[in-house]
């Protein structure tokens, strides 16, 4: 049971709500023509500098994300199928 959570918690939901941060981020910043992360940053947080990284934060962020986005296609699906 604790693998099923590492993976679904750590790794999918990860990917999935940095993924989205990644399109979201990207055109956000193209249209007010601000700083460019790596797509490296969405996924783990940004590069260690100053001593304000926070790899919990951004990877926790990444996860909430994921879970809504879950939780809205499963909705959909459930909704229209």
């Amino acid at each position: 049971m604790d693998f099923i959570g590492i993976v679904l918690g750590r790794i999918f939901l990860n990917f999935i709500g940095g993924n989205i941060r990644w399109i979201f981020g990207t055109i956000w910043r193209k249209i007010f023509d601000k700083e460019k992360f790596t797509y490296n940053e969405y996924l783990f947080g940004p590069i260690k500098s100053n001593g304000s990284y926070d790899e919990i934060g951004h990877t926790l962020n990444n996860k909430i994300i994921g879970a809504i986005f879950l939780f809205l296609l499963i909705s959909f699906l459930i909704a229209y199928l």
